[in-house]
């Protein structure tokens, strides 16, 4: 019979959301607890064999007892063994809140720096986890080690930097290839990896399941892992996020700049926290952010705007510079006169835009 497998890591719980104010940091903080119930619930109606989590569930070595609560009451709900091995964050120690809650029967806590085996009841499947023992390890948790061939299923769990160079569990890929393992459940990167692998090891980083800034963007989960009875390893990524952080971008060029951004922005985004690229020519040093603000509140959980908009300019106003962009400009002015049709013209002036964006070291052509 195929073995399904949760994979999840990386929660952050307890997070301060510090770009929150007080009341948004509080309510997100109670988010991530129920993101834990929604986690027990997809375990029990799928059906998961074993949930792996590795590490980083919490994000300090502080937890509200809400918090903990929340997190022993959801895994021993989950209806199959659970497995945890501490990251850097959540490192485990005789203080650490690992070691302060009562936990479920099903629940396995790794609190050594090595590896350590854990038979399954009932299945031909061991699985081996390690934990970080202080806030950071230069050494491999993955170094030497090589799965017994015993016929059984072996899987890990770690919380380790694949091809890292620093101070947070560097794993070579070589290691995972000699590992002799079958999956390697990863965390400590917070981005999504796909399915890989080493050798005949294959191995993946959930990301985060629930985005904390700008540098988490788009939708957030946790990986659904099937080893068929050949071996084999399929991935399903499943949502669970309950808010999205975003980057969009608007061009609120005109009269009414107000109402192109209401134009502008998508109608999916009541539960996402945004940040919004204005663009365009504005017609002034400066737009009045106020009323646009009042537009993208009304459509987000959270919006913050960049102003990037520019005072417009005429095309052709350094035509009579004694400089290589004044004869650039001169140049073009002449191929323009002598343009077929419409479209030449417009064309000509697409290239003149982009020109003056190369000559005068600017990202973007002028509008």
């Amino acid at each position: 019979m195929p073995i399904q497998i949760l994979h999840a890591a990386d929660f952050h719980l307890d997070a301060p959301f510090a770009s929150l104010n007080a009341e948004q940091a509080a309510e997100r903080r109670g988010e991530q607890r129920e993101l834990l119930a929604r986690l027990a619930e997809l375990a029990r109606s799928r059906g998961a064999d074993l949930v792996l989590l590795s590490g980083d569930l919490f994000d300090g070595g502080e937890l509200y007892a809400e918090t903990g609560q929340a997190l022993v009451r959801a895994l021993g709900q989950t209806g199959c063994p659970v497995f945890i091995a501490p990251g850097n964050h959540d490192f485990y120690s005789a203080r650490s809140p690992y070691a302060r809650l009562a936990w479920p029967d099903n629940v396995h806590l790794f609190r050594r720096a090595g590896l350590t085996p854990v038979e399954l009841e009932g299945k031909a499947c061991t699985v081996w986890g390690a934990a970080f023992t202080a806030s950071a390890r230069e050494d491999s948790p993955l170094a030497g080690f090589v799965a017994p061939a015993d016929g059984r299923l072996h899987l890990g769990v770690l919380h380790g930097d694949v091809e890292g160079r620093g101070r947070y569990g560097p794993i070579g890929t070589e290691e995972i290839a000699a590992s002799g393992l079958t999956y390697l459940a990863l965390g400590h990167i917070h981005a999504r990896s796909g399915l890989r692998w080493a050798g005949e090891t294959f191995w993946a980083y959930p990301g985060c399941p629930e985005g904390r800034g700008f540098d988490e963007l788009g939708d957030k989960g946790c990986l659904w892992i099937t080893v068929r009875d050949d071996g084999g390893v399929e991935e399903e990524f499943v949502p669970l996020a309950r808010r999205r952080y975003r980057v969009l971008e608007a061009d609120v060029s005109g009269p009414d700049p107000a109402s192109a951004l209401a134009a502008a922005l998508p109608d999916d985004g009541a539960e996402d926290i945004v940040r919004i690229r204005l663009t365009g020519e504005s017609g002034v040093e400066g737009l009045d952010l106020a009323p646009l603000e009042a537009v993208a509140a009304a459509r987000f959980y959270r919006a913050e705007l960049r102003d990037e908009t520019a005072v417009p300019r005429d095309l052709w106003d350094r035509a009579g510079e004694d400089t290589l962009t004044g004869l650039f400009l001169r140049r073009m002015q002449e191929r323009l006169a002598a343009a077929a049709d419409d479209g030449a013209r417009a064309d000509l002036e697409r290239a003149v835009r982009f020109g003056l964006a190369a000559l005068e070291h600017r990202e973007e052509p002028m509008a």
